[in-house]
């Protein structure tokens, strides 16, 4: 019998039809469903991308949905990017209002379509959204995850590769904590074809490359007037990839800690081992005293936000 896989993306906005469009021309999956709310709008964007396949030469092929959760039947992952970006005037509290309403909404719509699905959640803010997600999806922990990580460490190895005139293929990072300001890169653990990234560069332009990486997508926000597509887009289809082909990739991802760098009951960004099963493994680093309280302060933080979504819900 042979194996077709099948793949949802949740949202065919910019980084969710970037998303797609990697899956396909990469031909990680026999099929890509886009789903959105918007009349004809994940149709469009899945023909158009279809209509790639003989100058891209795959032969994913590539469907559009509008709200018709019978056609992501069977999906292998499932990517959700469904969400709205923070709008003047609105607080975060109501944007996580809003978000988690959402991601509630398509998880309870997903699950009994797909019921051994994996998760991967691109929402916003991403590790309370991916926690929404695994509430309301009541499977196990390994299947359901946050797709940050992967983003974070891209951009931290892009800048490096700039200011070192690397190519980005040798560098391998690790970056934890949540996604945002309070991420946690680790430049100890960066190298640049197994070469310490410290032995190439002074710590002050290091420290400089580490806090362009924390505003990384504020950067993009401020050039484009809104949120960041072809990395984020390409990261999830990545974390997806290493799943349906069952890679053992290492990634750092939003993952449930349940006793892990002394946190439990929460979602947060650690390296991870990618399989067919989803997270496969967690892995423990072993920090230093100033490592392991940056990645408190992080944890703090998320906590912070996830109170505020059980506030909302009480």
């Amino acid at each position: 019998m042979i194996n077709r896989t099948k793949v949802t993306v949740v949202g065919a906005g910019n980084v969710g039809a970037t998303c797609a469009d990697v899956l396909a021309t990469r031909e990680v999956c026999n099929e890509v469903v886009l789903l959105d709310i918007k009349e004809g709008f994940a149709e469009g964007k899945a023909l158009d991308i279809w209509e790639t396949s003989p100058v891209n030469q795959y032969d994913t092929r590539t469907v559009g949905s509008t709200n018709d959760y019978s056609k992501t039947a069977g999906s292998d992952v499932v990517v959700i990017t469904s969400g709205i970006p923070r709008k003047p005037g609105m607080s975060r509290d109501d944007l996580i209002a809003i978000n988690a309403g959402i991601v509630k909404t398509v998880t309870e719509q997903i699950m009994p379509e797909s019921p051994d699905a994996i998760l991967v959640i691109v929402s916003n803010p991403l590790d309370v959204m991916t926690y929404q997600a695994y509430k309301t999806a009541g499977i196990e922990s390994h299947r359901v995850m946050g797709m940050a990580g992967v983003l974070d460490t891209a951009r931290y190895r892009a800048f490096l590769a700039e200011a070192l005139n690397v190519s980005p293929k040798d560098i391998q990072a690790v970056l934890m904590g949540g996604h945002g300001d309070t991420m946690v890169p680790l430049p100890r653990y960066t190298t640049v074809a197994g070469i310490p990234v410290t032995e190439l560069i002074d710590a002050e332009t290091l420290e400089g490359i580490v806090n362009r990486t924390k505003k990384g997508g504020g950067e993009i926000v401020k050039l484009l007037g809104t949120s960041a597509w072809y990395a984020p887009g390409a990261a999830a289809a990545q974390m997806v990839e290493a799943i349906v082909k069952d890679q053992k990739r290492i990634f750092p991802v939003c993952a449930l800690l349940t006793g892990e760098y002394g946190q439990n009951d929460l979602y947060l960004g650690v390296p991870a081992k990618l399989g067919a099963k989803g997270i496969e493994q967690i892995i423990e680093l072993d920090l230093n005293e100033e490592e392991m309280a940056l990645l408190n302060e992080s944890a703090d933080a998320v906590r912070k936000v996830a109170k505020s979504l059980e506030t909302l819900e009480a």
